[in-house]
């Protein structure tokens, strides 16, 4: 499978090209060339298989012509060391719990997975960089996947203040070979001193780097394989009532919701998908326009969507040719203020018993407002509630419980390197390793 820059400005790469560079030269974000459908034979006899097995057979797809299958086999069963459940919330709504992994947040499935294709492409082959900016659940989830892994120092780069203390007691209590840099600005500052050390012809002399956001193939694809595993959960329903699966996607960076879209381009049977934003509402804002103006990001409850510039952006309209119109008939929006993320938090507890972390509060809130008669809604339930305890026990009113997990982290102590949001400052550090 050859890869594609979605500027168009650079040749295309290998798989193995694709996730060691993660960005390409031109500045564009790697495509595979093509998406292969699944057969209808795979869907009939989906509810007997698990949640590897399904996964797998979509990472054949993905990934097949690349990597051997045993090894790509071990790869996705060793990633999938634990469960996506579908829940119900309230009727035809459900969550898909994505927080049952080592940090409790949905980027544990991308993570680890890139970190086993990482290590299975550089094995004996020097050291790798692993660049990666963070809005609040990607850095733990990088820097775990990655944690003592040889050939891979990992750099997380997270807004000072930004992030909840449990966040980043994650990925700051770690050491080894992961290294948090607390940077004076917001998560697109962040993001930017990535992109702009990956165009720098000094540094990429200087050492070898790559990037685990969801800017990097190897994080965002295998994030399709969730999508698949909530359709195999829901199947007898939704066939049983004559039912139509919905997806709503609370949208930070917009990686998510593309895996999402790339499991319809591979035939998951999926009507259409709700992104929902907090008040960092670019894309609600193209969607009702058809013009998209990047926005400074503005600080929110939600902290880990607080993204006013979204790189997938730029893989949905690869996606789709640019097209508008093709766009906005398959993908609706919502925008939810602080104030309307508490109020949905505090009646949903209130009326099913149901702990919503600020993330999936946008979801579930879209799905009620946005699900029609005919459709059966999940939403993504991205971070468990307790990595925003203080925010979410104030909110509705009881004490969380903070999973031993969690805890462990919070007894580590805290290794940071502070730095200004200044490139000049950020590349003499990584030059000076």
């Amino acid at each position: 499978m050859r890869y594609y820059s979605t500027k168009h400005e650079s040749p295309e790469v290998s798989l193995q090209e694709a996730v060691v560079k993660g960005l390409a030269p031109d500045n564009g974000l790697y495509m595979p060339e093509r998406f292969d459908k699944l057969p209808e034979s795979y869907f009939d006899g989906i509810s007997n298989m698990s949640f590897q097995e399904l996964s797998y057979q979509v990472a054949l797809r993905l990934f097949g012509e690349d990597i051997p299958e045993a090894e790509l086999r071990q790869i996705v069963y060793d990633t999938l060391q634990f469960p996506t459940p579908v829940v119900e919330v309230e009727k035809d709504i459900y969550a898909l719990e994505l927080f049952h992994g080592p940090t409790l947040a949905f980027k544990d499935v991308g993570a680890r997975f890139m970190a086993r294709m990482l290590r299975h492409f550089i094995s004996g082959e020097g050291t790798v960089n692993v660049l990666v900016a963070t809005s609040g659940d990607t850095g733990s989830a990088v820097a775990n996947g990655f944690l003592g892994v040889d050939g891979i120092n990992v750099y997380v780069l997270y807004p000072k203040g930004k992030v909840s203390r449990i966040q980043e007691s994650q990925f700051t209590t770690l050491g080894h070979n992961i290294t948090a840099i607390e940077v004076d600005g917001v998560f697109d500052d962040c993001q930017a001193l990535v992109k702009q050390a990956f165009l720098d012809k000094q540094l990429n002399e200087h050492m070898r780097l790559t990037s685990a956001n969801s800017i990097n193939v190897a994080r965002l694809l295998p994030q399709a394989f969730y999508y698949f595993n909530a359709y195999e959960q829901l199947k007898q329903k939704l066939e049983a009532e004559g039912k139509q699966l919905v997806f709503c996607t609370p949208s930070g960076n917009f990686g998510n919701i593309t895996a999402g879209l790339i499991a319809k381009r591979m035939g998951l049977p999926v009507k259409r998908f709700i992104a929902a934003n907090n008040a960092n509402d670019v894309f609600y804002q193209y969607l009702q326009t058809g013009e998209y103006h990047p926005m400074a990001s503005k600080q929110t409850l939600a902290n880990a969507m607080d993204v006013g510039n979204p790189s997938n952006f730029v893989r949905i309209l690869d996606l789709y040719n640019n097209s508008w119109e093709r766009i906005k008939a398959e993908i609706s929006g919502a925008t939810y203020s602080d104030d309307m993320i508490r109020t949905t938090m505090r009646e949903c507890y209130k009326t099913n018993g149901y702990t919503l972390d600020p993330h999936g509060a946008c979801g579930f809130q879209a799905l009620k407002e946005q699900l029609k008669d005919n459709e059966i809604g999940v939403f993504l339930e991205t971070a468990h509630p307790a990595k925003f305890k203080e925010k979410v026990d104030a909110i509705i009113g009881c004490d969380t419980a903070i999973p031993d997990r969690l805890a462990a982290f919070m007894k580590g102590k805290k290794e940071s390197v502070p730095m200004r949001n200044d490139f000049n400052e950020f590349k003499n550090f990584l030059l000076n390793r």
